[in-house]
């Protein structure tokens, strides 16, 4: 590359692509497994392999991106391990749909081709998530790229299983599950997509056995009420205190059910009664549980009602509702219906209404696991950040339930256990066993169903480096440094690979878990198809560019706020981007070398200001990212670089740039700018890192990837207090004179005349050092500094601190007419904020009208009164110097 020149405008799609395949050639993401380097390791969260890149995986992706580049510069070895995961039920259904379109389905196939077609269209498309991901800039070491059906984690999962189910932690039994009817398998919570829906309170009444009378009971799902088997209380429900019945008629089933006391029961909604169906609601069970009943499945795995349902036998459940409903009501035990809009959970695939189901499945005996991984948070081994999240996982963790670990789908890891067919013998193994142990019968077959998804993702951390095998991988980079996860996998996710990772590593898994929130909208709503307001990450890549798009998502991503994502915002870090290119065209005009040090005798207060601005912005950049505050480190960067940088310093220096004497203060100059650039594009490179891999290579003096450059730490001279100081009093006096140039409507190409009354000594020789600095910067013919001078006739006055600034206007503005154009101007706000008020006083146009048009109304209204206000104050001024 032409080292001298860079183009006109920034095309991020030809850079891009171009620097991402520099990166995978040289090999710069790789870890090394033998380094001598201080380890920081992540593992990717896995992103199904039927995904597609989406807001939540941009902010996540681009989160641990930052980390690992920024690590990399301090000199760690990074390890970012990618893969992705089998999705059980997600690619099952795609790869069922393609057989349909195909005219035939799995149970045609067969088992074994159908696993065999899904090989082939992971093959043909899983790595769609991939490419997308690598688009974002993703530093993975794709090289180790895991699978977590391949052949080594899938030995991690056998043998897994093998020895909980060894250890008594594995164990099969029937337990309330999420069961999807259409897809006919068990599902975990997650995999259950909660909806409110318009439903409705059915009271019922329940007839008392002894026929003293009758309690009335509500439910949501009255086909369920025909497999009750108790009628629960509480115990200090004074209501029933006196109570003679000790059991109920179950109305429709003429089946005496007995009346339970029990502490779940709430005191304070309706009658205080419970209808108690435990093969048909996870919190009834329990009730079961602790009194012994027993559980009646009225609804069968297909969505039929079983033949414990009686005469409603064959029915499809929600028809068995309206027949129920119609037979209570015939029989006088209805006694009311209330409308009731509740939520309802659907199978996140198919969208089915999801039943919750007494299954009999294979469970992991979860609280024995979590009891360390308590420990494991509680003495700060793990820390949860932010630290609001501790509390959740505790408490997801304290009421653990057994896992369950079965799925009846055929795409998955088989369970490894097999049933002697001669005596019934169950054998759970790492390899397929020809005989049975205790007859010696071959009979044997294998258990059908597939382990849940989240048993295999949960060993992620230490079977993506090579366990079982005590591998070098494993010796350096596990535990990893930090998990980078979004809050709803929290406990599916992040508290399994706790439990996993201590139990067979003896170990925790990360030393941080880094909770994210969600990516919203620009109005804070959630995003969702039927909403309309998806945006699609890959389209702002196209049209704005990954370094914006990154930068928006960091600069946003404040610790425990969602992320409010609109492309104006993109657009706007879309301007930082060019300003930095523009400014590396100017710079890069001037530079024709690099500088082994900066010439610290001859520097400006400019020159020693922005070093100094530099080492502390480094500094704070640094200590933002260790704490994992993304926003505060991307506005440090932002701040420096837009407004220090481009604004003042480079503004500052032209004079010494284009000075063609080249005296020794152009050489200092040429060496500040010449490394101040330099380090910025160092910082700037974790959130940014494909425009600073271009300028990076066209800047003299730098060799290879930026991504092999170190991270600021102290540039010589160091922190320069004073000069900071005197700096700031430099811009203030500057940045007062624009100020009165805008408020006036005087023209930037207007010389203007300046008197300064300093308060102190110090603020005085200041001004008067650097008095070419601010003529130069705020366009003035001349500026007096006199202590002892008084205010001026037509004069405006700008206070700053330690001074008195006077902007002389005698024969620069017309007082009179400035005057009268200053009242017309506030005479038409007042009338259109007059009409504004009315219309926000309308209490027919805020309730009909829609709420981004009362929002836009109020945000103009609120521009208006400022800008009013404004006018108002300059009139004031104005008149002040007429007097």
């Amino acid at each position: 590359m032409n080292r001298d020149l860079l183009e006109k405008s920034y095309s991020p799609e030809a850079v891009e692509k171009r620097w991402y395949a520099y990166w995978e050639q040289e090999k710069l993401f790789a870890a090394d497994e033998n380094t001598t380097k201080k380890p920081y390791s992540i593992v990717i969260p896995p992103p199904n392999v039927t995904g597609v890149l989406h807001m939540g995986h941009a902010l996540n992706i681009t989160m641990q991106d930052i980390m690992c580049r920024y690590r990399r510069l301090k000199g760690d070895s990074v390890l970012w391990m990618p893969g992705t995961d089998h999705a059980g039920i997600a690619t099952q259904n795609v790869v069922e749909k393609k057989l349909a379109a195909e005219g035939t389905d799995r149970h045609q196939l067969g088992r074994e081709n159908f696993i065999e077609a899904v090989w082939g269209w992971r093959k043909e498309y899983g790595n769609a998530i991939i490419n997308q991901l690598k688009r974002l800039g993703a530093s993975c070491d794709w090289d180790r790229e895991r699978f977590t059906m391949d052949e080594g984690l899938s030995q991690a999962v056998r043998k897994v299983f093998v020895q909980l189910y060894d250890e008594g932690l594995i164990y099969q039994g029937n337990y309330i599950i999420n069961w999807c009817c259409r897809c006919n398998t068990a599902l975990s919570d997650l995999e259950v997509e909660h909806e409110d829906l318009d439903g409705h309170f059915y009271h019922i009444r329940y007839p008392y056995a002894d026929g003293s009378g009758s309690v009335v009971v509500a439910t949501t799902r009255p086909e369920t009420m025909l497999g009750d088997t108790a009628v629960a209380v509480h115990p200090e429900d004074e209501r029933y205190n006196g109570l003679s019945a000790t059991a109920v008629i179950l109305p429709l089933m003429n089946r005496e059910i007995p009346i339970v006391r029990d502490t779940y029961v709430d005191l304070s909604t309706g009658t205080g009664a419970l209808k108690v169906t435990p093969a048909h609601d996870p919190n009834d069970f329990d009730i079961g549980v602790r009194h012994d009943l027993p559980s009646v499945k009225v609804i069968a795995d297909d969505g039929s009602m079983t033949d414990a349902a009686g005469r409603f036998k064959g029915m499809d459940r929600f028809a068995c509702r309206e027949a129920v409903v119609e037979a209570l009501e015939a029989e006088g035990l209805l006694e009311r219906v209330e409308p009731h809009r509740h939520s309802v959970g659907h199978c996140y695939r198919c969208k089915t209404i999801v039943e919750p189901n007494l299954s009999r499945q294979w469970f992991v005996k979860a609280k024995p696991l979590a009891e360390k991984a308590i420990q494991a948070v509680e003495t700060g081994k793990t820390r949860i950040i932010p630290e609001s999240w501790t509390k959740t996982y505790y408490e997801w963790m304290l009421n653990i339930r057994d896992w369950c670990i079965s799925r009846q789908i055929w795409w998955g890891h088989q369970i490894p256990a097999w049933t002697c067919q001669g005596c019934r013998r169950m054998i759970v193994a790492m390899d397929a066993p020809d005989v049975c142990p205790d007859c010696g019968s071959s009979d044997l077959v294998q258990e059908t169903d597939v382990l849940d998804t989240w048993f295999s993702s949960a060993l992620w951390p230490f079977s993506t480096m090579g366990w079982p095998e005590q591998t070098q991988l494993l010796k350096t980079y596990y535990p990893t440094s930090v998990l980078v996860t979004g809050f709803d996998i929290l406990f599916f996710w992040v508290a399994r690979m706790m439990m996993m990772g201590i139990h067979f590593m003896k170990e925790i898994p990360f030393h941080d878990v880094y909770v994210h929130a969600l990516v919203r909208d620009e109005e804070g709503k959630k995003m969702s198809k039927s909403k309309g307001n998806v945006i699609d990450p890959l389209n702002v890549i196209d049209q704005y560019g990954t370094d914006a798009f990154r930068f928006t998502l960091a600069a946003f991503a404040a610790q425990g706020r969602d992320v409010k994502m609109s492309e104006k915002r993109v657009e706007g870090y879309r301007h930082f981007i060019n300003k930095l290119w523009n400014a590396a065209r100017f710079s890069l005009m001037h530079l024709e070398t690099g500088y082994d040090a900066i010439d610290e005798k001859n520097l400006s207060l400019q020159d020693r200001w922005i070093l100094s601005r530099l080492n502390r912005v480094a500094r704070q950049t640094e200590e933002a990212l260790d704490a994992y505050k993304f926003n505060e480190a991307a506005g440090a960067v932002y701040q420096f670089v837009w407004h220090e940088l481009c604004d003042w310093y480079l503004e500052a220096i032209k004079p010494a740039l284009y000075d063609k004497a080249g005296n020794e203060g152009k050489a200092a100059t040429l060496s500040v700018l010449w490394h101040v650039f330099k380090e910025a594009l160092i910082l700037l490179h974790p959130f940014a890192p494909f425009v600073t891999e271009e300028i990076w290579h066209s800047l003299p003096g730098t060799e290879g990837s930026i991504m092999k450059a170190t991270w600021p730490e102290h540039i010589q001279p160091g922190d320069d207090p004073a000069a900071e100081m005197q700096m700031e009093t430099v811009i203030a006096v500057i940045t007062g004179i624009r100020n009165v140039r805008g408020e006036m409507n005087i023209s930037p190409s207007t010389p203007l005349n300046v008197a300064v009354q300093p308060e102190n000594p110090e603020t005085g020789t200041v001004v008067e050092t650097n008095s070419d600095l601010i003529v130069n910067l705020a366009r003035l013919k001349h500026i007096t500094v006199d202590a002892a001078m008084g205010r001026p006739k037509a004069a405006a006055t700008v206070l700053v601190n330690g001074a008195t600034v006077y902007v002389l206007l005698e024969g620069i503005i017309d007082f009179a007419q400035e005057q009268v154009r200053l009242e017309k101007e506030i005479g038409k706000l007042s009338k259109d904020l007059s009409g504004m008020n009315k219309k926000l006083g309308n209490e027919d146009f805020l309730k009909k009208a829609p709420a981004d048009v009362v929002d836009g109304v109020r945000e103009k209204h609120a521009a208006m009164l400022e800008k009013q206000h404004a006018l108002e104050a300059t009139l004031e001024r104005v008149k002040d110097m007429m007097a």
